[in-house]
């Protein structure tokens, strides 16, 4: 399962507002069965309320999402089952925003 690859969010409840998550997990941990995964959130549905270090944008298929590093949690691999994009071009932002979770920016 490759590393910033973007899933549905398996959770119907929560799937609303934050319509997917985003591996954050090394590749070199993939014999684990759970991924480290950040929640991403429809921006329109957090405007104005999201620090740009802790939640940056990031975009997938031309959407802009917040990815919520301050939620990100394991998730059982087996729920994740057909990426719908990649942000490993973005990767340097979601980095610097599990650093700020870590470090307090």
């Amino acid at each position: 399962m490759p590393q910033y690859d973007v899933y549905p969010n398996p959770s119907r409840s929560a799937a609303e507002g934050l319509p997917y998550v985003v591996v954050i997990q090394s590749d070199l941990l993939d014999a684990l069965p759970t991924r480290l995964v950040v929640p991403l959130a429809l921006a329109e549905a957090t405007p104005g309320r999201a620090p740009a270090a802790l939640c940056p944008l990031v975009s997938v298929n031309g959407q802009r999402l917040h990815a919520l590093a301050h939620y990100a949690a394991p998730l059982p691999a087996r729920l994740l089952r057909q990426p719908v994009g990649n942000v490993a071009a973005q990767s340097s932002t979601l980095v610097a925003a599990i650093n700020a979770v870590l470090s307090g920016f």
